[in-house]
């Protein structure tokens, strides 16, 4: 007749000494963990700003007319609604053939003012972030950028160039957007020295 072994478990001991090490690793973990997911929050930020861009240069050269892209405040909430003024300062923008300014929640349309191509609100997250909109030589705030049908920005003194966006808490990565005077927009790095996505001097 065979005996049935013994059965055996964790001991308290061990299950303590598991729970510590587990502790330890998660304590290590934390700060590069925190620091990537503000990483994360900033290049989503950025991606946006940049899809809103290349989409407007799109529908400039698909309608053949000039469609602009305007960085336009949002509300408390990080939504869009019409409290939305022009603002070299956020996240939030509108793709428009006129100034959308407090009338950010019309329905797109081609034919009702502002004539809206696209909307985006950039969220709460968009609190925690620094944007800053500026010319091409970086020397002023500028809140648009204009395509014509030929997909080029409409040379301006004022004209918007270079988004800046960075987070607020230290540790994330500060990203660039150019737009080219050809209407080319490009991500760059700003902390990068060398290889493809440093940013231009």
């Amino acid at each position: 007749m065979l005996r049935a072994g013994r059965q055996r478990g964790f001991t308290l001991i061990e299950a303590l000494v598991t729970i510590s090490i587990l502790a330890l690793l998660m304590a290590l973990m934390a700060p590069s963990m925190a620091e990537w997911i503000r990483g994360t929050h900033v290049r989503n930020l950025a991606e946006s700003m940049q899809a809103g861009l290349q989409k407007a240069r799109m529908e400039a050269l698909r309608r053949n007319k000039i469609v602009t892209f305007w960085m336009v405040s949002s509300n408390a909430g990080g939504s869009l609604d019409d409290s939305c003024a022009l603002a070299s300062n956020s996240g939030s923008w509108v793709i428009s053939l006129e100034d959308p300014s407090s009338h950010c929640s019309t329905a797109a349309s081609a034919t009702a003012s502002p004539k809206i191509v696209e909307t985006y609100g950039a969220g709460v997250s968009a609190a925690l972030m620094s944007v800053s909109g500026l010319t091409g030589n970086g020397a002023a705030a500028a809140n648009s950028v204009s395509f014509n049908g030929y997909g080029q920005t409409l040379p301006s003194a004022t004209a918007l160039g270079i988004i800046d966006i960075t987070h607020t808490q230290p540790g994330a990565r500060r990203l660039r957007l150019t737009v080219s005077s050809g209407g080319s927009v490009r991500m760059c790095d700003r902390d990068v020295t060398s290889g493809p996505t440093v940013c231009p001097p």
